[in-house]
């Protein structure tokens, strides 16, 4: 292997695809070296630590975990590597819960092969590639006009919700603070959302950040 060529691997389930990339990535001459595809993120989290890539392209939706939390618990354990979503979901919240759980860039499953590889150079050497549409929709987010005045009159129980919603608290274990069921919840949630003309919970956490901040 030449000691320039950058390291990678792939978390696909879709082993034709990821068989296509991985031939593609280490045709001769090849600035990428795929050393191997896993199927589920479980299979990652436990090959990885034997032979750390500087870069790993994650699916979204893979069998068990899905991408997202592979993410988060990648660069938990190994903060320098470098985590790219390869995937054909292009939803808002999606692109979102994925630059939060710290992918650095986020790529369509249409995009070139030979594009996947130079945004992997881009990755591994600092950069955010996300296919053109990707970043058009994270900068039409904030180029939105302002929703129109929310109406902060929540209830104490549901200023408690948003606080534990802001913390990152699952639905049970809301319920489980609160002492009330997962439904109950899930209600106070929708009057919340109702009430500050939100949708998600990215978009909570891009409105009021984290807790005591």
């Amino acid at each position: 292997m030449n000691p320039s060529t950058i390291p990678i691997v792939l978390i696909e389930d879709n082993e034709p695809y990821a068989r296509a990339l991985e031939k593609f990535f280490n045709l001769p001459g090849s600035a990428i070296d795929c050393r191997a595809i896993y199927g589920s993120s479980e299979q990652a989290l436990v090959e990885i630590p034997k032979n750390p890539p500087a870069v790993a392209l994650v699916d979204i939706n893979l069998p068990g975990q899905n991408g997202m939390e592979c993410i988060a618990q990648l660069k938990e354990l190994y903060p320098q590597l470098v985590c790219l979503v390869l995937t054909m979901y292009e939803e808002d919240h999606l692109i979102f819960d994925a630059l939060r759980a710290g992918a650095c860039g986020y790529l369509l499953k249409r995009t070139p092969p030979a594009e996947i590889a130079d945004a992997i150079q881009v990755a591994r050497d600092g950069g955010s590639p996300m296919s053109p549409h990707i970043a058009r929709q994270v900068v039409g987010f904030f180029h939105r006009s302002p929703p129109p005045k929310p109406d902060h009159s929540l209830t104490a129980r549901e200023q408690q919700v948003l606080d534990l919603l802001i913390d990152g608290k699952a639905y049970k274990e809301i319920a489980h603070d609160l002492g009330v069921s997962i439904d109950t919840v899930r209600t106070h949630v929708r009057k919340v959302y109702d009430k500050l003309h939100i949708h998600s919970r990215t978009e909570i956490i891009l409105k009021f950040g984290k807790k005591g901040r």
